[in-house]
């Protein structure tokens, strides 16, 4: 998929853990993963609201687009 997230760095540049960040978002530590781990085919401008409050950072900082081969979207 051409969108890639970046949960990881943004949890590397707040010293914070997964669970830390599942707990203080609101969301299950194995829904957080499924994110994190770019197997999520959507995502709520909620929970997308609530981690970049919590990350104290933007969308941009969570998501990107990486170009690839149109096989790879959908």
């Amino acid at each position: 998929m051409p969108i890639v997230v970046d949960i990881d760095v943004m949890l590397a540049k707040r010293k914070m853990s997964v669970g830390e960040l599942a707990e203080r978002v609101g969301i299950t530590p194995a829904n957080l993963a499924v994110l994190k781990n770019g197997r999520a085919k959507a995502v709520r401008f909620t929970t997308l609201a609530a981690l970049c409050v919590v990350l104290e950072c933007q969308p941009g900082d969570l998501l990107r687009h990486e170009a690839g081969d149109a096989d790879d979207e959908e």
